[in-house]
């Protein structure tokens, strides 16, 4: 079993796939680690040696935030748009999409499950 920064790799999949499994590394990353332990993007995670692990291990210690420590640097710098009150931590406090996106029709994975607001009554003469 391959693991990694605590993450279980899935071991019948291709090592370049194997290591996005990691919070932190995407494709062009996982390509990077490979290139430098020197192991084929298509040997698969199974057929590693405890070597090529080891490596692999290594160059993403040393070189590369992942896991835990990413995670608190990114919900460290939400938190510091929030405090300096900018727009992009306004729309982070209220819940909505950051990037300019409209909110009049979608938006539904920011603002959450539909709100229903009744109308107001007419007035009867």
């Amino acid at each position: 079993m391959a693991r990694i920064s605590g993450i279980d790799l899935p071991r019948n999949k291709r090592g370049e796939i194997g290591l996005t499994y990691i919070y932190g590394v995407g494709r062009s990353t996982a390509q990077t680690i490979l290139d430098k332990a020197g192991i084929s993007y298509d040997v698969k995670v199974q057929e590693w040696t405890d070597d090529q692990l080891a490596a692999i291990r290594g160059i993403i210690n040393d070189e590369i935030k992942v896991e835990g420590a990413l995670r608190s640097e990114v919900q460290l710098n939400i938190k510091r748009l929030m405090d300096i009150g900018c727009y992009r931590g306004t729309r982070h406090r209220k819940g909505l999409p950051l990037r300019g996106q409209r909110t009049k029709n979608n938006s539904r994975t920011r603002k959450g499950k539909r709100k229903t607001v009744a109308n107001k009554k007419k007035a009867t003469k």
